[in-house]
C-alpha cells in the first residue's frame, strides 16, 4: 500500500512541476481542484519539490526555479530526482542489449539505473567514462557468499580523465581512450535535449567527452527522463539526427510527443500514464 502512495505522490509532484514550468506559476487552490486533493497534501508536495532545489514556494502558490545554463548539480542531488521514472526508463533501455555486444554508458543518474539492469547480461563489454556505472558492473564480479562472481560478467572498460561533479570522467585522457573504440550501441543521460539545440550539458569538457562518445558508436540511444525536454544547457554536443532513439517516462505530455516524433522517429515511452 505504501509504495503505491508513493509512486502517486511521486506522479503528483511531476505533474505539478510541469504545471509550474508550462505556466510559469501555479496557486495551492487550483492544484487542490485539479488534482483533487487536500490544500495540506498539495503544500507537501511543494514542500518536496522545493527540497529538490526544482521550484520555488511563493504565498499561495509556487514558481520555477530557473537554473543557470552552467549550472551542474552533483550526482548526489540528481539521484533523488524523477526516481520511478528513470527506473521505467532503465527497464524499457536494457531490453535493446544484446547479450555479447560492445555498448557504451554515458555518465549520468539514468544511465546508472540502467546499469543495475544489465549486469546479468551475458558477455558484454562495457565503455563508461562513468565511475558510478563502473562500479555497478565491478560490484556484480566480486565474488558470492558461495565463492563464485557472476557468470559471463561483463568486461569494463573505464576511460579515464578528470572527474565532473556528475562523476562523469572527461577530458583529454578521456576523449583519447574513447578515439580508439567503437561500440555497437551508446546510452547517454542529457542535462537538456530539445529540437533547437539537440543534446546539451553545462559542461565544456563533458560536451566534448560526449561528442567523441557519438561518435564512436553505431546506434545512440539517448535515455532521460521528461523532465529534460526542452530544457538547454550550456554546450550543446550532438543534434537529434544524430540520434537513433530517445527513451523517456510517461510523464511527458502528449503534445511534447508529437513535437518530438516530428523530429525523431524513434521516441519510446515507458511505464504508464501518470494519471492512471
Amino acid at each position: 500500500m505504501s509504495e503505491n502512495q508513493n509512486l502517486l505522490a511521486e506522479q503528483r509532484r511531476a505533474l505539478i512541476l510541469d504545471d509550474v514550468r508550462k505556466r510559469g506559476g501555479v496557486r495551492v487552490n487550483e492544484l487542490t481542484r485539479k488534482l483533487s486533493v487536500s490544500d495540506m497534501t498539495i503544500r507537501r508536495d511543494l514542500d518536496a519539490l522545493a527540497r529538490q532545489g526544482v521550484i520555488e514556494k511563493v504565498h499561495g502558490g509556487a514558481v520555477p526555479v530557473v537554473e543557470a545554463s552552467t549550472h551542474e548539480p552533483g550526482f548526489e542531488a540528481k539521484s533523488t530526482l524523477e526516481l520511478s521514472a528513470k527506473e521505467d526508463i532503465a527497464r524499457t533501455a536494457a531490453t535493446m542489449v544484446v547479450p555479447g555486444s560492445a555498448i557504451a554508458l554515458s555518465g549520468g543518474t539514468t544511465t546508472f539505473a540502467l546499469a543495475r539492469h544489465l549486469v546479468d547480461v551475458p558477455g558484454l563489454t562495457v565503455v563508461t567514462n562513468s565511475v558510478r556505472v563502473a562500479d555497478v558492473f565491478h560490484g556484480a564480479q566480486r565474488p558470492t557468499a558461495a565463492g563464485a562472481a557472476r557468470a559471463g560478467a561483463a568486461t569494463v572498460v573505464l576511460t579515464g580523465g578528470v572527474r565532473t561533479p556528475s562523476d562523469s570522467l572527461v577530458g583529454p585522457v578521456a576523449d583519447r581512450a574513447i578515439d580508439s573504440l567503437h561500440f555497437d550501441v551508446l546510452f547517454i543521460g542529457v542535462h537538456g535535449i530539445s529540437v533547437e539545440a539537440g543534446l546539451s550539458t553545462p559542461n565544456l569538457a563533458e560536451a566534448e567527452t560526449n561528442r567523441r562518445l557519438v561518435r564512436a558508436a553505431r546506434r545512440v540511444v539517448v535515455v532521460a527522463d521528461h523532465t529534460k525536454w526542452g530544457t538547454v544547457g550550456l554546450s550543446s554536443f550532438t543534434g537529434l539526427d544524430e540520434v537513433d532513439a530517445f527513451v523517456t517516462d510517461a510523464g511527458l505530455p502528449d503534445e511534447v510527443r508529437e513535437e518530438i516524433e516530428e523530429h525523431l522517429p524513434g521516441l519510446m515511452v515507458a511505464g504508464g500514464s501518470p494519471e492512471a
